[in-house]
């Protein structure tokens, strides 16, 4: 028996990192995917690697900004699935990074869009199929960036932190439908969004993660998905309105190397896009 058996998800941005670790989480727990991605090659790839381990997952080819793309995804889930239990908001990117007064008007829309816009559009367009199914569970992805100063470049820590606030309200309101909202803050997690911009990529990154906090290791997207399964799960069926926080302990007790240079001004686009 998994821990999942008979729900179905839709996951977004779910080709890489922390959405590819959790589709194929959720599969082996029992659960029907829809990964939903821009990035049609990863998506299948992923697709491909959860029915080749016996589960049922599908792609979708969604941008998180356009509402249209997303609304086909929630009904992608229900026309293939025959319900939707689970959404899992975590498409994300680095978005615009600099000083503030270098920042351009347009990439601080396009972060927020992504980062922000996206979490509304998932909730949006899932909640009607939930409630029909009798109740779900929202999941978005935040960050420690959203929590303290100094984890990340303004826009994406201000569009972090409106997602946790999102979560507790967005909570109150769904909570009499069955409808569980919570976040998941993550700390420095192993993913191709920071390796493809590392120099030295993916290997020189794992040392460098083990020094972020007390934890003397890295963070990987399989610890992610590991909270993601509980909270999609009956067995958090009294947890909503929460920022679950997975982040080896940064958040409590700081990090261990200098704050991020801001010099430098540019948008990091999504890890299959960005390249060191």
């Amino acid at each position: 028996m998994g821990r999942l058996d008979g729900k179905v998800a839709v996951i977004t941005g779910a080709s890489s990192g922390i959405g590819a670790a959790t589709a194929q989480r959720f599969c082996r727990e029992g659960a029907a995917v829809v990964v939903a991605d821009l990035n049609d090659a990863g998506g299948r790839a992923v697709v491909d690697a959860c029915v080749a381990a016996g589960g049922r997952a599908l792609f979708q080819h969604v941008d998180v900004c356009d509402e249209e793309q997303v609304r086909a995804a929630m009904q992608r889930a229900v026309a293939d699935y025959g319900r939707l239990d689970i959404i899992f908001n975590n498409a994300g990117l680095g978005g615009a990074i600099g000083p503030i007064e270098t920042l351009s008007v347009e990439d601080w829309d396009r972060t927020l869009a992504v980062l922000l816009r996206g979490v509304f559009l998932g909730m949006k367009h899932a909640i009607p199929l939930m409630r029909a199914g009798g109740g779900g569970s929202i999941i978005s992805t935040a960050s420690v960036a959203g929590i303290r100063g100094g984890a990340g470049p303004h826009p994406y820590s201000a569009a972090k932190a409106a997602v946790i606030n999102f979560t507790r309200s967005a909570a109150l309101e769904l909570a009499k439908d069955q409808i569980r909202v919570n976040c998941i803050c993550p700390g420095g997690i192993h993913t191709p969004l920071l390796a493809n911009r590392f120099p030295g990529g993916a290997e020189a990154l794992t040392p460098l993660l083990a020094m972020l906090q007390p934890m003397p290791r890295a963070g990987f997207p399989e610890d992610i998905a590991a909270m993601a399964t509980f909270l999609a799960s009956d067995e958090a069926g009294f947890v909503t309105g929460a920022a679950m926080v997975v982040d080896g302990g940064f958040t409590a007790g700081g990090s261990m190397l200098p704050p991020l240079p801001t010099q430098v001004t540019e948008y990091a686009g999504p890890s299959f896009e960005t390249k060191v």
